[in-house]
């Protein structure tokens, strides 16, 4: 019997306070209390699609914008996903998928490789999506993707709803994850010819 992997930290600055439970081989329940309603919808499908367990309790300075929440919320949960994985033996490493929403195409490709790297091909069309500001995406990506030490890679082909192209973005990387940390029995120790991730 493998051992669950999951992990439950939490950060606490003047700008924010957040608790936060994550397990990789979950069913895709989340609990989510976040002051920014976007950013819990879009945890909800990264979760939903991921087949994740994701716990959040998450409070901040909104009052002055939602970057320092949304961002600190990407510095936990890529945080917990590393620690999750713990070794990373017998996980397969990489995940990709191409995926549709609507008028939307875009695809996200995942290394856990321990060499953090965003590499951000998207344009949104809108700069905010009801009092959300777009631009904080990328930014919960690039934290989530340091913190966790992954190879992340969004591109955008098309696409010209911004709620869409957004969306499609956490499940296309809830899926590409959940390709990335499944484990294969015939993989021992870590799929690398260097003998580490």
């Amino acid at each position: 019997m493998t051992d669950i992997r999951k992990a439950e930290l939490s950060r606490k600055t003047r700008e924010t306070d957040i608790e936060l439970e994550f397990t990789i081989d979950g069913q895709g329940k989340s609990i989510l209390d976040v002051q920014v309603p976007f950013m819990s919808h879009m945890l909800e499908l990264f979760t939903k699609h991921g087949l994740f367990d994701l716990t959040v309790n998450g409070k901040g300075d909104v009052e002055v914008d939602d970057h320092h929440l949304t961002e600190d919320i990407g510095i936990v949960l890529g945080q917990a996903l590393r620690e999750a994985l713990g070794n990373k033996y017998g996980i397969k490493r990489y995940g990709s998928i191409t995926l549709p929403m609507d008028e939307t195409l875009l695809t996200v490709a995942i290394d856990l490789s321990d060499r953090p790297h965003l590499e951000w091909r998207a344009e949104l069309p809108k700069s905010r999506v009801g009092t959300f500001d777009t631009e904080n995406v990328h930014e919960f990506f690039w934290k989530l993707a340091v913190e966790a030490r992954m190879n992340l890679h969004i591109v955008v082909h098309h696409g010209h709803n911004t709620h869409h192209i957004i969306e499609a973005m956490f499940k296309a990387f809830a899926r590409a994850l959940d390709e990335a940390t499944q484990l294969d029995p015939r993989i021992k120790g870590v799929p690398s010819t260097k003998g580490s991730l």
